[in-house]
Protein backbone atom coordinates (compact mmCIF):
# COMPACT_ATOMS: atom_id res chain seq x y z
CA UNK A 1 0.00 0.00 0.00
CA UNK A 2 1.21 3.13 -0.95
CA UNK A 3 1.49 5.69 2.20
CA UNK A 4 -1.11 7.67 2.80
CA UNK A 5 -1.07 11.43 3.20
CA UNK A 6 -0.98 13.46 6.43
CA UNK A 7 -4.42 14.52 6.51
CA UNK A 8 -7.28 14.89 4.50
CA UNK A 9 -9.86 17.59 3.55
CA UNK A 10 -13.58 17.25 3.49
CA UNK A 11 -15.90 19.49 0.89
CA UNK A 12 -19.44 19.32 2.29
CA UNK A 13 -21.58 19.35 -0.59
CA UNK A 14 -25.40 18.11 0.92
CA UNK A 15 -26.60 21.47 1.55
CA UNK A 16 -26.48 21.58 -2.80
CA UNK A 17 -26.21 18.21 -4.43
CA UNK A 18 -28.39 16.65 -1.71
CA UNK A 19 -31.30 18.88 -0.89
CA UNK A 20 -31.62 19.38 -4.75
CA UNK A 21 -32.45 15.62 -4.76
CA UNK A 22 -35.27 15.85 -2.61
CA UNK A 23 -38.50 15.37 -3.79
CA UNK A 24 -40.26 17.88 -1.50
CA UNK A 25 -38.89 21.53 -1.30
CA UNK A 26 -37.20 22.17 2.16
CA UNK A 27 -38.15 25.21 4.11
CA UNK A 28 -35.42 27.95 4.07
CA UNK A 29 -34.99 28.26 7.45
CA UNK A 30 -34.45 24.58 8.24
CA UNK A 31 -31.80 24.59 5.22
CA UNK A 32 -30.22 27.53 7.27
CA UNK A 33 -30.14 25.61 10.73
CA UNK A 34 -28.72 22.70 9.08
CA UNK A 35 -25.77 24.79 7.37
CA UNK A 36 -25.22 26.41 10.54
CA UNK A 37 -25.08 22.98 12.01
CA UNK A 38 -22.31 21.87 9.74
CA UNK A 39 -20.26 24.97 9.91
CA UNK A 40 -19.39 24.30 13.73
CA UNK A 41 -18.44 20.99 12.83
CA UNK A 42 -14.56 21.41 11.83
CA UNK A 43 -15.67 21.69 8.33
CA UNK A 44 -13.55 24.37 6.34
CA UNK A 45 -15.75 23.99 2.52
CA UNK A 46 -19.60 23.65 2.10
CA UNK A 47 -21.57 23.51 -0.96
CA UNK A 48 -24.43 25.77 0.17
CA UNK A 49 -26.90 26.37 -2.98
CA UNK A 50 -26.99 26.87 -6.73
CA UNK A 51 -28.36 29.69 -8.57
CA UNK A 52 -29.77 27.70 -11.24
CA UNK A 53 -33.41 28.54 -12.93
CA UNK A 54 -36.00 28.17 -10.16
CA UNK A 55 -37.95 26.20 -12.94
CA UNK A 56 -35.61 23.78 -13.28
CA UNK A 57 -34.80 22.86 -10.16
CA UNK A 58 -37.46 24.70 -7.58
CA UNK A 59 -35.60 22.72 -4.57
CA UNK A 60 -33.19 25.59 -5.15
CA UNK A 61 -35.26 28.47 -5.87
CA UNK A 62 -34.14 30.11 -2.42
CA UNK A 63 -30.54 30.76 -2.75
CA UNK A 64 -30.53 34.20 -2.14
CA UNK A 65 -32.51 33.44 1.12
CA UNK A 66 -30.02 30.99 1.89
CA UNK A 67 -26.79 33.05 1.71
CA UNK A 68 -28.42 35.94 3.29
CA UNK A 69 -29.61 33.68 6.07
CA UNK A 70 -26.38 31.73 6.89
CA UNK A 71 -23.84 32.66 9.64
CA UNK A 72 -20.47 33.27 8.41
CA UNK A 73 -17.92 32.00 10.88
CA UNK A 74 -14.37 32.38 10.02
CA UNK A 75 -11.97 30.03 8.37
CA UNK A 76 -15.34 28.55 6.77
CA UNK A 77 -15.75 28.97 2.84
CA UNK A 78 -18.98 28.82 1.55
CA UNK A 79 -19.40 27.60 -2.30
CA UNK A 80 -22.24 27.91 -5.10
CA UNK A 81 -22.85 25.85 -7.99
CA UNK A 82 -22.75 28.54 -11.50
CA UNK A 83 -24.84 26.98 -14.38
CA UNK A 84 -24.14 29.67 -16.89
CA UNK A 85 -23.18 33.28 -16.70
CA UNK A 86 -26.55 34.35 -15.65
CA UNK A 87 -26.43 32.39 -12.64
CA UNK A 88 -23.26 34.00 -11.81
CA UNK A 89 -24.28 37.21 -12.54
CA UNK A 90 -27.29 36.45 -9.78
CA UNK A 91 -24.39 34.68 -7.50
CA UNK A 92 -22.53 38.24 -7.66
CA UNK A 93 -24.95 40.53 -6.69
CA UNK A 94 -24.33 38.46 -2.99
CA UNK A 95 -20.26 38.01 -3.09
CA UNK A 96 -19.97 39.38 0.48
CA UNK A 97 -21.82 36.06 1.14
CA UNK A 98 -19.70 33.56 -0.41
CA UNK A 99 -15.91 32.42 -0.94
CA UNK A 100 -16.17 30.17 -4.08
CA UNK A 101 -17.89 28.68 -6.96
CA UNK A 102 -17.91 25.54 -9.12
CA UNK A 103 -19.16 24.92 -12.23
CA UNK A 104 -20.20 21.46 -13.70
CA UNK A 105 -20.39 19.26 -16.83
CA UNK A 106 -20.57 15.62 -17.45
CA UNK A 107 -17.42 14.07 -19.60
CA UNK A 108 -19.73 12.01 -22.12
CA UNK A 109 -21.75 13.63 -24.47
CA UNK A 110 -24.75 11.58 -23.77
CA UNK A 111 -24.96 12.58 -20.13
CA UNK A 112 -24.28 16.24 -20.36
CA UNK A 113 -27.10 17.03 -23.53
CA UNK A 114 -29.71 14.78 -20.67
CA UNK A 115 -28.58 16.92 -17.93
CA UNK A 116 -28.23 20.42 -19.04
CA UNK A 117 -28.88 20.32 -22.85
CA UNK A 118 -25.77 21.16 -24.82
CA UNK A 119 -22.91 19.65 -26.17
CA UNK A 120 -20.05 19.35 -24.14
CA UNK A 121 -17.95 21.38 -26.68
CA UNK A 122 -20.69 23.97 -25.74
CA UNK A 123 -20.49 23.92 -22.30
CA UNK A 124 -17.02 23.99 -22.15
CA UNK A 125 -17.19 27.80 -24.05
CA UNK A 126 -20.04 28.65 -21.59
CA UNK A 127 -18.30 27.88 -18.36
CA UNK A 128 -14.93 29.25 -19.86
CA UNK A 129 -16.44 32.83 -19.54
CA UNK A 130 -18.17 32.12 -15.97
CA UNK A 131 -14.70 31.07 -14.52
CA UNK A 132 -12.98 33.90 -16.20
CA UNK A 133 -15.71 36.16 -14.57
CA UNK A 134 -15.63 34.26 -11.20
CA UNK A 135 -11.28 34.56 -11.02
CA UNK A 136 -11.52 38.47 -11.81
CA UNK A 137 -14.18 38.61 -8.36
CA UNK A 138 -11.55 36.69 -6.79
CA UNK A 139 -13.38 33.77 -6.01
CA UNK A 140 -11.94 30.50 -5.76
CA UNK A 141 -12.63 28.41 -8.73
CA UNK A 142 -13.30 24.86 -8.76
CA UNK A 143 -14.64 22.64 -12.48
CA UNK A 144 -16.18 19.57 -11.57
CA UNK A 145 -16.53 16.89 -14.31
CA UNK A 146 -19.53 14.38 -13.90
CA UNK A 147 -19.58 10.65 -15.09
CA UNK A 148 -16.06 10.78 -14.87
CA UNK A 149 -14.99 7.24 -14.18
CA UNK A 150 -18.61 5.53 -15.82
CA UNK A 151 -22.23 6.93 -18.11
CA UNK A 152 -25.09 5.11 -17.86
CA UNK A 153 -25.42 5.78 -21.71
CA UNK A 154 -21.88 5.16 -22.95
CA UNK A 155 -20.81 2.79 -20.27
CA UNK A 156 -17.00 3.20 -19.33
CA UNK A 157 -15.71 6.92 -19.86
CA UNK A 158 -12.08 6.68 -21.39
CA UNK A 159 -9.65 8.41 -18.62
CA UNK A 160 -7.91 10.30 -22.16
CA UNK A 161 -11.42 11.81 -22.84
CA UNK A 162 -11.57 13.49 -19.20
CA UNK A 163 -7.98 14.45 -19.21
CA UNK A 164 -8.54 16.52 -22.56
CA UNK A 165 -11.39 18.18 -21.14
CA UNK A 166 -9.81 19.06 -18.16
CA UNK A 167 -7.30 20.30 -19.37
CA UNK A 168 -9.30 23.23 -21.48
CA UNK A 169 -10.25 24.84 -18.38
CA UNK A 170 -7.75 24.08 -15.96
CA UNK A 171 -5.98 27.48 -16.71
CA UNK A 172 -9.12 29.21 -15.09
CA UNK A 173 -9.04 26.85 -11.97
CA UNK A 174 -8.09 26.13 -8.61
CA UNK A 175 -9.64 22.85 -8.41
CA UNK A 176 -10.76 20.53 -10.31
CA UNK A 177 -13.31 17.27 -8.76
CA UNK A 178 -13.99 14.30 -10.53
CA UNK A 179 -17.31 12.88 -10.02
CA UNK A 180 -18.56 9.14 -10.33
CA UNK A 181 -21.69 10.78 -10.74
CA UNK A 182 -24.03 7.29 -10.95
CA UNK A 183 -21.38 4.89 -8.91
CA UNK A 184 -19.85 3.21 -11.42
CA UNK A 185 -16.29 3.39 -10.51
CA UNK A 186 -14.04 0.21 -8.92
CA UNK A 187 -10.53 0.76 -6.95
CA UNK A 188 -8.83 -0.46 -9.43
CA UNK A 189 -10.00 1.70 -11.44
CA UNK A 190 -9.73 4.54 -9.11
CA UNK A 191 -6.58 3.54 -8.73
CA UNK A 192 -5.15 3.98 -12.63
CA UNK A 193 -7.31 7.03 -12.94
CA UNK A 194 -5.76 9.09 -10.04
CA UNK A 195 -2.48 8.05 -10.64
CA UNK A 196 -2.40 9.05 -14.05
CA UNK A 197 -4.42 12.03 -13.39
CA UNK A 198 -1.78 13.39 -11.34
CA UNK A 199 1.05 13.07 -13.73
CA UNK A 200 -1.28 15.11 -16.24
CA UNK A 201 -2.60 17.89 -14.45
CA UNK A 202 -0.11 19.03 -11.50
CA UNK A 203 -1.27 23.20 -11.19
CA UNK A 204 -4.87 22.41 -10.03
CA UNK A 205 -5.67 20.80 -6.51
CA UNK A 206 -7.42 17.19 -7.64
CA UNK A 207 -10.70 16.17 -5.46
CA UNK A 208 -12.77 12.79 -5.20
CA UNK A 209 -16.77 12.62 -5.68
CA UNK A 210 -17.71 9.31 -5.34
CA UNK A 211 -21.20 8.14 -4.77
CA UNK A 212 -22.49 4.80 -3.64
CA UNK A 213 -24.72 3.35 -5.79
CA UNK A 214 -23.13 -0.19 -6.14
CA UNK A 215 -21.68 -0.12 -2.68
CA UNK A 216 -17.74 0.92 -3.01
CA UNK A 217 -18.05 4.63 -2.43
CA UNK A 218 -15.88 3.95 0.65
CA UNK A 219 -13.47 1.68 -1.43
CA UNK A 220 -13.05 4.17 -3.97
CA UNK A 221 -12.15 6.81 -1.23
CA UNK A 222 -9.62 4.86 0.12
CA UNK A 223 -8.07 3.96 -3.35
CA UNK A 224 -7.96 7.46 -4.24
CA UNK A 225 -6.24 8.34 -1.16
CA UNK A 226 -3.90 6.12 -1.65
CA UNK A 227 -2.96 7.81 -5.18
CA UNK A 228 -1.99 10.68 -2.89
CA UNK A 229 -5.39 12.14 -3.24
CA UNK A 230 -5.93 14.32 0.05
CA UNK A 231 -9.30 16.37 -0.98
CA UNK A 232 -12.80 15.09 -1.20
CA UNK A 233 -16.09 15.57 -1.70
CA UNK A 234 -18.95 14.18 0.84
CA UNK A 235 -22.72 14.54 1.54
CA UNK A 236 -24.05 14.12 5.23
CA UNK A 237 -26.33 11.45 5.42
CA UNK A 238 -25.40 10.12 1.99
CA UNK A 239 -27.76 12.49 0.45
CA UNK A 240 -28.16 13.14 -2.87
CA UNK A 241 -27.59 11.11 -5.86
CA UNK A 242 -28.59 10.99 -9.55
CA UNK A 243 -31.65 10.63 -11.35
CA UNK A 244 -30.43 8.24 -14.09
CA UNK A 245 -30.20 5.05 -13.24
CA UNK A 246 -33.10 4.82 -11.16
CA UNK A 247 -32.35 4.03 -7.53
CA UNK A 248 -29.26 5.53 -7.34
CA UNK A 249 -27.93 6.74 -3.81
CA UNK A 250 -26.46 9.51 -2.93
CA UNK A 251 -23.03 10.66 -2.55
CA UNK A 252 -20.96 9.06 -0.25
CA UNK A 253 -21.78 9.99 3.27
CA UNK A 254 -19.19 12.22 5.14
CA UNK A 255 -20.03 10.87 8.72
CA UNK A 256 -18.53 7.14 6.64
CA UNK A 257 -15.74 9.11 5.04
CA UNK A 258 -15.09 10.99 8.06
CA UNK A 259 -14.81 7.95 10.45
CA UNK A 260 -13.08 6.10 8.12
CA UNK A 261 -10.19 8.26 7.51
CA UNK A 262 -9.93 9.34 11.55
CA UNK A 263 -9.80 4.78 12.11
CA UNK A 264 -7.41 4.85 9.77
CA UNK A 265 -4.82 7.78 11.45
CA UNK A 266 -5.55 10.42 8.33
CA UNK A 267 -7.38 13.48 10.34
CA UNK A 268 -9.58 15.81 8.73
CA UNK A 269 -10.44 18.31 11.24
CA UNK A 270 -13.84 17.26 11.40
CA UNK A 271 -15.59 16.47 14.59
CA UNK A 272 -17.77 13.80 14.21
CA UNK A 273 -19.90 13.88 17.06
CA UNK A 274 -20.97 17.22 15.84
CA UNK A 275 -21.47 15.91 12.23
CA UNK A 276 -23.63 13.11 13.12
CA UNK A 277 -25.77 15.82 15.41
CA UNK A 278 -25.77 17.61 11.55
CA UNK A 279 -26.96 14.11 10.49
CA UNK A 280 -29.76 13.61 12.77
CA UNK A 281 -31.08 17.12 12.63
CA UNK A 282 -31.16 16.36 8.35
CA UNK A 283 -33.21 13.18 9.30
CA UNK A 284 -35.51 14.49 11.25
CA UNK A 285 -36.22 17.09 8.95
CA UNK A 286 -36.87 14.95 5.69
CA UNK A 287 -38.70 12.66 8.00
CA UNK A 288 -37.41 9.49 6.85
CA UNK A 289 -34.10 7.49 8.18
CA UNK A 290 -30.56 7.85 5.69
CA UNK A 291 -28.45 6.00 4.44
CA UNK A 292 -25.25 6.83 6.15
CA UNK A 293 -23.60 3.84 7.71
CA UNK A 294 -21.85 5.13 11.10
CA UNK A 295 -25.42 6.97 11.47
CA UNK A 296 -26.90 3.92 11.91
CA UNK A 297 -24.41 1.77 13.98
CA UNK A 298 -22.41 4.95 15.13
CA UNK A 299 -18.66 5.24 14.96
CA UNK A 300 -16.03 2.68 16.46
CA UNK A 301 -14.93 3.54 20.05
CA UNK A 302 -11.56 2.24 20.84
CA UNK A 303 -11.06 1.17 24.18
CA UNK A 304 -8.09 -1.18 24.46
CA UNK A 305 -8.84 -2.41 28.40
CA UNK A 306 -11.67 -4.35 26.68
CA UNK A 307 -11.96 -8.32 25.81
CA UNK A 308 -12.28 -8.76 22.20
CA UNK A 309 -15.61 -10.09 20.94
CA UNK A 310 -15.90 -13.49 19.50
Amino acid sequence: MNELPASARIREVGPRDGFQNEPETIATADKVRLIDMLSVTGLKRIEVTSFVRPDVIPQLSDAAEVLAGVQRRDGVAFSVLIPNERGLERALEMRDRFDEVSVFLSASESHNRHNVNRGVDESIAGLGAVLVTAGAAGLRREFVIATSFGCPYEGQVAPERVFEIAERLAPECDEIGFGDTTGMANPRQVHEFFAAARERLTEVELTAHFHNTRGQGLANVVAALEEGVESFESSFGELGGCPVPPGSTGNVSSEDVVSMLHEMGVPTGVDLPRLLEASRAVQEVLGRPLGAHVLRAGPVEWNPASPASS
